[in-house]
């Protein structure tokens, strides 16, 4: 009966050994940053506290043809996108608006995160105040990097962390997974056919990038709607494009 009874005890030990084991795996984030582990490394607070808004801002610029607040637009689904090829004229090809599409939508991601970068490191230096630390904080530059199956933020700040010892950093760099990089070549490709020939076969780049999914959407002023979609992580690039259009009475292809 006493060895019954310690093999029971055991196995409840273990059984409790076991889901505590699983508790913490489930809720270490934030266990960790309960009790100060992730508030004592200044990248993984920045990461935390830039991330959401470096995903949010992308999808927004990607719906609406690259821009925060589009221009020349067209009005789809109540939805401006903007015009990256455009002419107004019928039977012309378009103009590229854009032609330097990577840089312009970094231009405009770097502009439009600023503000939260500035909120962030207010926040940093409040944690590391609070835990006692002596903070020397000097601002500077925020660059936004568009990279193959990511996106870069690089922050050249100047943090100093004194507590004893004295820690400095100089370099913060924010990823987030994003296959931006493939969209905007893939729509740099379709507005270089609209410019030079008014048109474009989308299924050719559906066969030869699997994970791609173009839609091409007539309009009846002759614009175009594009809209690229990643099929494996769901992400979506679309503008407008006005090019050889047809004047009213030929109908829409």
């Amino acid at each position: 009966m006493e060895k019954r009874g310690q093999v029971t005890i055991f196995i409840i030990l273990a059984i409790l050994i076991i889901a505590i084991g699983v508790l913490l795996y489930l809720f270490y984030p934030r266990i960790s940053s309960i009790f100060g582990k992730e508030s004592n490394n200044p990248s993984a607070f920045l990461q935390n506290c830039l991330e959401d808004k470096i995903e949010d801002t992308i999808v927004n610029v990607s719906l609406s043809g690259g821009s925060v607040n589009p221009e020349h637009y067209y009005l789809y689904q109540d939805n401006p996108i903007e015009y990256l090829c455009y002419t107004n004229e019928y039977y012309r090809t378009c103009v590229v608006q854009q032609p330097m599409l990577k840089t312009h939508i970094e231009s405009e991601i770097k502009n439009e995160i600023s503000e939260t970068v500035n909120e962030c490191f207010i926040e940093l230096r409040d944690n590391f105040e609070n835990n006692g630390y002596d903070v020397v904080l000097r601002e500077g530059n925020i660059t936004f990097e568009i990279l193959p199956e990511f996106v870069m933020v690089t922050l050249t700040h100047e943090l100093t962390l004194t507590k004893g010892d004295s820690e400095k950093y100089e370099t913060f760099r924010i990823l987030v997974d994003s296959e931006l990089y493939e969209l905007i070549g893939i729509a740099r490709s379709i507005l270089d056919w609209e410019a030079s020939y008014g048109d474009v076969e989308t299924t050719t780049y559906m066969d030869y990038y699997h994970n791609l999914k173009v839609e091409k959407l007539n309009q009846m002023d002759g614009s175009t709607i594009y809209i690229l979609t990643n099929r494996n992580t769901e992400e979506v690039f679309q503008f407008a494009s006005r090019s050889v259009a047809w004047p009213p009475g030929y109908g829409i292809s």
